[in-house]
């Protein structure tokens, strides 16, 4: 089902279009070095939109991944500063989904628009990771949880 989802995504709605245009316009911003945590997040986003049937994209805190503080703080001032266009294309994407919705053949890739809204909105230390390891992420999670209210 993976497999269709993604052939789908690329042959009727051009994915691989929309893959290749964000991953070079994050390797733009990346030389740029100013906008360089908004554009490795578009990187990972161009990877994500290559393959979006079992891929998902994930903040790097939900990982436990080890962040620079330094590159933290610097991400932080780089998100404020792109809050307005996030939100511009958080609400561009909520449409795109909507509209794509109307037909059948537009479901798809309405859920590849919507699973990505998150990363639309903030792409600021986000990767592209398989979907099988955000399931386990979510298993540990609940599994953390039940151990604390066994406790309690």
């Amino acid at each position: 089902m993976k497999t269709l989802g993604n052939i789908l995504w690329h042959f009727p709605f051009f994915g691989f279009i929309s893959a290749i245009i964000n991953y070079l316009l994050g390797l733009l911003l990346v030389v740029t070095l100013i906008g360089a945590p908004i554009g490795l997040g578009l990187m990972e986003y161009g990877k994500f939109l290559l393959w979006p049937f079992g891929n998902e994209m994930v903040s790097k805190n939900e990982i436990n991944a080890n962040i620079n503080k330094l590159w933290n703080a610097y991400g932080f001032i780089i998100r404020a500063l792109y809050f307005p266009f996030g939100l511009i294309f958080c609400i561009i994407g909520v449409i795109q989904v909507v509209l794509l919705f109307c037909s059948i053949l537009g479901i798809p890739a309405a859920i590849v628009v919507a699973k990505s809204l998150g990363t639309y909105f903030n792409p600021v230390n986000k990767i592209c990771v398989n979907s099988s390891m955000v399931q386990e992420l979510q298993r540990r999670k609940a599994s953390s949880q039940v151990d604390k209210m066994i406790k309690n």
